[in-house]
């Protein structure tokens, strides 16, 4: 049985490093000009070290980055979605310096990878109007990626990494985190071949689950990976702890076994809407999934997309043979009284506002803020309650 191919590559091409090499690179650092790069940088470094951003070797230089921005392409020709990339405030250093980056989300700030320096470029105004831009669709400081984007530095640094370890994730998260290698490995072991991804940054409420049952059942698949994302978010996001535990009770109480991967990868929200929907598909193809998941306002915030921009992007700028994953598309979820079960809305073309359950976001987080669990056709009593847990613990 043979998984689909990683993204430009015949295999995976992990950047950690293991046994005698780490061993190396762990006293060469000692030696070497270290510097503490951004959580946006860090987060690069683990994606590259799971073999998610597979086939890239490390941070893009100037003309990669705004190749990418521009025509989602880089200077040699691979389709990419998203800089990658380590823009820091200053650098004191040359071209050919090995470096160590030091790791911004750990006590202590230990090292977390070693870089080459291929390269060392100033971004103009110009160049990071453009980036901006492009990757997020606005400048509007208020929007929580742009700011991110924009206060990490004007100088970057490119060029190769090697890294030591995954930051934070292992640790904090040692039965969700997983790299992409280990989640072809268990797809290999559960003996699946069709493989839909459903990304998540938020707890999974009854829309949620019967989506990832839907696209299960309309693409015949073997199994769901529930992959959430671990690292930063902007306020008032739940944490990820809660998050998983909240996913993880939804799954055992009410999905079959062995059809549910419950994952998490190692990387910080953009908020970039379209352009992260298409990085999204890009790594789960790395970690062996068919097929993602794309639904309304997917990897959205506030007004600043529209409803299917994520999907339609898809269509515009993907070229049809730049992936191997394609997506399924999903509408507005809500329950239907009527037919007893959450339903698409483009599947009820002609129904009654009265006939369906919803909630707002903010309504349902004033609900549970109360101790108040909601209606139990829009979220699993056990979900309901952890998340009540967690919200009244905040005003405690």
């Amino acid at each position: 049985m043979s998984l689909i191919k990683p993204h430009g590559a015949e295999a995976l091409k992990p950047r950690i490093v293991t046994g005698e090499r780490l061993d190396a690179l762990t006293q060469e650092a000692t030696d070497l000009k270290a510097i503490t790069i951004s959580s946006a940088a860090a987060a690069n470094a683990v994606m590259l070290a799971a073999g998610y951003f597979t086939p890239l070797s490390g941070y893009m230089d100037r003309a990669d980055a705004l190749g990418v921005a521009r025509d989602l392409r880089t200077t040699r020709g691979l389709f990419w979605p998203v800089p990658v990339l380590n823009m820091v405030p200053e650098f004191q250093g040359e071209v050919g310096d090995r470096v160590a980056l030091r790791d911004p989300n750990v006590d202590g700030n230990p090292v977390l990878a070693v870089m080459e320096i291929t390269g060392i470029e100033t971004l103009s105004d110009d160049d990071m109007s453009l980036m901006t831009r492009e990757i997020f669709g606005t400048e509007d400081p208020a929007h929580p990626g742009v700011a991110t984007f924009n206060s990490q530095g004007r100088v970057l640094l490119s060029g190769p990494v090697e890294v030591l370890n995954y930051s934070y994730f292992q640790a904090d998260f040692p039965e969700t985190f997983r790299t992409a290698m280990e989640i072809r490995d268990e797809i290999t072991q559960r003996g699946w071949q069709r493989v839909v991804a459903f990304q998540t940054r938020n707890p999974m409420h009854r829309a949620h689950e019967e989506l990832c049952r839907m696209a299960m059942d309309d693409l015949d698949a073997d199994g769901i990976l529930v992959h959430m994302l671990l690292g930063k978010l902007k306020a008032g996001d739940i944490p990820a702890e809660v998050r998983d535990n909240a996913i993880r009770t939804m799954v055992e109480h009410y999905f079959p076994a062995n059809t549910v991967m419950v994952t998490g990868y190692g990387f910080d929200m953009l908020y970039a809407g379209p352009r992260e929907a298409v990085l999204h598909a890009l790594f789960r193809q790395n970690a062996g999934c068919t097929e993602l998941i794309v639904g309304r306002d997917h990897a959205g915030v506030g007004d600043y997309y529209g409803g299917f921009d994520a999907q339609t992007i898809f269509d515009d700028r993907v070229p049809q043979d730049a992936l191997a994953i394609r997506i399924y598309r999903a509408d507005h979820t809500a329950y239907s009284k009527k037919l007893d079960r959450v339903v698409m809305m483009k599947d009820a073309p002609d129904h009654d506002k009265a006939d369906f359950i919803l909630l707002s976001g903010t309504k349902v987080r004033e609900m549970l803020g109360q101790g108040i669990a909601p209606p139990p056709e829009f979220s699993r009593p056990e979900v309901a309650q952890i998340l009540m847990d967690y919200y009244q613990s905040l005003d405690a």
